[in-house]
């Protein structure tokens, strides 16, 4: 009995790791954090733009430099994770960013701001180490929901549109990267104060190198990459880009299209417990299937341009009518495919957890990037069409492409085998 009170007293994760709850809230606090840093760029980079006279390209290019470095970061990064602890490498990962974040403020340069985008972005590779470090806190029953509250932390992207637009507003963009450098570095030093290592850590039952680098080529990986790339990295690139269609589109300015944006931003990160939850009840296929489904719809209204057309009849007279997205459908339709990407976040890592329990780490990882990079080219993408075409909804029209060939993979890859396997119910339709 004295051995075991030893231990208690000179391990304290050893007493504090039965009670999970520590670990999930301080690591979503963290990710919350992390990702309001994440995606600064799409707020502050309106005021950069006008003072350096960016373009559209060179303004998507900006705001995509730190969703670039935090997705490629995501696989090497989880690969620590499996190896090292997701305790340690969380924390030494935030405290490396502090002075890059900092130091945005003091850049007066394109290619300043872009190599310092690059350094601040490494932000966005802590989902890779969150969401094994949480999933291992919790038996496989839960762990849907715990990566669902943990995830909910891409809700940051909304603490950005709040108050980075009134810091710019009041103080000047400058003054954004020195609050959340502060916010940074207090985050990091409560998260390593109040968490413990997880369990693989303390076990040392660490997977080799070469098992790691043997899931690239497991067909179920790129699939699962394909649906994040829709989910999340259209997340990210419309949560960069939504306050400038608003400004483009409807005229409004930069707070208030920043205001309206959340209406995306917010329910699609803090819903994800709710997909969590759903993912553990009736399965990740499901429930991501018919968050395709939803979304697909809304962006097929969402990607209809403002027309005008005329009619002429034969004696002689013009009919005239026109047709488009006013702000508040548009906005209803967003909200739908806010929620919609919000659920199927969760979804899909259920996907994972379910099939990658000891690889959970790398794995997150390799899916991590792929949805990090949708999230880094969409809006380059998105800055090309603009300039090529000069209407606005080629954005959505590029999202209902990506978002329909991700449905039809699926069709074909998971309900057209299991519906082929199931006996039919007597009306054409499956038991599956």
């Amino acid at each position: 009995m004295r051995t075991i009170m030893r231990n208690k007293m000179t391990n304290p994760a050893a007493t504090n790791y039965h009670n999970p709850q520590a670990i999930l809230w301080m690591s979503t606090l963290s990710f919350t954090i992390c990702f309001a840093v994440w995606v600064m760029f799409g707020v502050i980079g309106n005021p950069i733009a006008t003072e350096l006279g960016l373009t559209e390209t060179q303004f998507g290019l900006l705001t995509a430099m730190p969703i670039l470095s935090g997705s490629l970061a995501r696989l090497p990064i989880g690969m620590l994770t499996d190896r090292f602890g997701g305790r340690t490498v969380y924390f030494l990962l935030m405290l490396s960013t502090v002075i890059p974040i900092y130091l945005v403020q003091y850049a007066t340069t394109y290619w300043q701001l872009l190599v310092l985008g690059l350094l601040v972005g490494l932000v966005g590779a802590s989902f890779a180490v969150g969401i094994a470090y949480v999933a291992r806190a919790f038996p496989r029953e839960k762990q849907g929901f715990a990566m669902g509250i943990f995830g909910a932390g891409n809700a940051g992207a909304a603490l950005t549109k709040y108050v980075a637009p009134t810091v710019v507003v009041m103080l000047g963009w400058q003054y954004v990267p020195t609050i959340y450098a502060a916010a940074m570095l207090v985050t990091a030093l409560a998260f390593w104060f109040l968490t413990t290592p997880d369990p693989q850590e303390r076990s040392g039952d660490q997977p080799s190198l070469k098992e790691q680098l043997a899931l690239l080529k497991d067909p179920r990986v790129l699939k699962y990459c394909q649906y994040y790339s829709v989910v999340f990295g259209g997340y990210v690139a419309l949560s960069l880009y939504l306050t400038r269609y608003y400004m483009a589109e409807y005229g409004v300015g930069l707070q208030l299209a920043a205001l309206i944006a959340t209406i995306f931003v917010l329910p699609s990160g803090v819903i994800r417990a709710l997909g969590g939850w759903l993912s553990d009840r009736f399965g990740a296929h499901t429930v991501t299937w018919w968050c395709m489904w939803s979304s697909v719809v809304c962006l097929f209204i969402m990607s209809y341009p403002y027309t005008e057309y005329a009619v002429h009849t034969s004696n002689g007279t013009t009919f005239s009518f026109a047709f488009g997205v006013n702000i508040w459908v548009f906005t209803a339709l967003l909200f739908v495919v806010g929620v919609a990407w919000g659920v199927g976040k969760a979804s899909v890592f259920k996907y994972v957890s379910n099939d990658f329990d000891r690889n959970i780490g790398v794995v997150s990882g390799i899916v991590g990037l792929a949805g990090g990079l949708g999230g880094f080219l969409l809006p380059i993408k998105f800055g090309m069409l603009l300039d090529l075409t000069g209407v606005p909804s080629t954005v959505f029209m590029l999202l209902f492409g990506v978002t329909a060939v991700s449905l039809v993979w699926m069709w074909w890859t998971e309900r057209r085998p299991a519906a082929a396997s199931s006996p039919s119910d007597g009306r054409g339709l499956t038991t599956a």
